[in-house]
């Protein structure tokens, strides 16, 4: 469905985009993750031709966004970080006006945009004029207009900005129901949102792919890598600091919240994710403590992220951060 080849940006002497390649599937929802200025909105402003890209190739459904442009935009409904609404019309006047860019028939119109209006929740505020709208309601216009047309793909920046927590899991709720019959792509810096629609994500660091995969598995990978165990021992925290003084492998200690009475949780870890569950066991066994709970701790989609990005936040969480080059 989508094919993006060695694309690559620059704006003098600054690359925002650097031979990023990808492929993107039919019936997927895609998240692109990254700190700011990693290149997202760049990516996808090229996607949809709204900027051209200093060389590198993007094919939608076949057709070459340089070389067929109109064929490649009549694939793509887009909705930019800033919905693009006029304020002076009324909401039914402006999707109709959409419409009609679209090249949509008159016969089909009035059923299409009454779904439409239907799916992203504004049938309330048809009459009423853009610009005396809150900021949730102008976003969801702006996702009506990139859903007229019946676009094959869907490509959204920020989706959420500006909704209250009800409507973003509205939101969400319209991003999944659109995965069944579009390729939807969005960006987000929430990584709840991301974790609950996107069947795959892509995390972006200075305009380079840095991992991608579903979020459970990248979870999974780099909770490995980590070496984060999770125990609950039947002793105070003092006396199992002083049993683990013995063992030099075990270099970071955390106390975290007890969830059992006379007991204490820790978060432990090596170096370099060494596998230090060994070590606890003949530990605890040794100083007579009784080990109750010994996991792998998961990390989260928001952990994965500041590891693999570097960014300044994962020196609170303790995480140093990958080498995206």
């Amino acid at each position: 469905m989508i094919e993006v080849k060695n694309l690559t940006k620059r704006y003098g002497h600054h690359t925002a985009v650097n031979d990023l390649s990808f492929s993107i599937n039919a019936g997927e929802i895609v998240g692109f993750l990254g700190p700011n200025g990693a290149g997202k909105t760049t990516t996808m402003n090229i996607m949809t031709g709204f900027i051209a890209a200093t060389k590198g190739d993007v094919m939608i459904n076949g057709f070459d966004i340089v070389a067929e442009p109109e064929q490649a935009k009549a694939q793509i409904g887009y909705l930019p970080d800033t919905p693009p609404v006029y304020g002076d019309m009324r909401v039914d006047e402006y999707l109709s006006f959409v419409a009609d860019i679209k090249g949509v028939k008159r016969t089909s119109r009035k059923e299409m945009l009454e779904k439409i209006k239907q799916q992203v929740h504004i049938n309330d505020v048809s009459r009423r004029l853009i610009k005396n709208l809150s900021r949730g309601y102008r976003q969801r216009v702006g996702l009506a207009q990139a859903m007229v047309g019946n676009p094959r793909v869907i490509i959204m920046d920020e989706p959420t900005i500006g909704l209250d927590p009800k409507q973003i899991i509205e939101m969400r709720e319209v991003v999944k129901a659109l995965g069944k019959k579009h390729t939807v792509i969005l960006s987000s810096h929430i990584m709840q949102e991301v974790s609950a629609v996107c069947d795959r994500v892509m995390i972006i660091n200075k305009g380079r792919i840095v991992a991608q995969g579903t979020p459970e598995n990248l979870s999974a990978e780099l909770t490995k890598s980590s070496g984060k165990i999770q125990v609950r021992i039947k002793a105070d925290p003092t006396q199992i600091r002083e049993a683990l003084k013995e063992y030099a492998v075990i270099r970071h200690i955390n106390v975290l919240d007890s969830r059992e009475a006379g007991t204490t949780d820790l978060e432990l870890a090596g170096d370099e994710g060494a596998d230090i569950r060994e070590a606890i066991f003949r530990c605890m066994a040794k100083h007579s403590l009784p080990l109750l709970l010994m996991k792998s701790m998961d990390l989260s989609l928001e952990e994965v992220f500041l590891r693999l990005t570097g960014d300044m936040r994962a020196e609170a969480t303790g995480y140093k951060g990958g080498d995206s080059e």
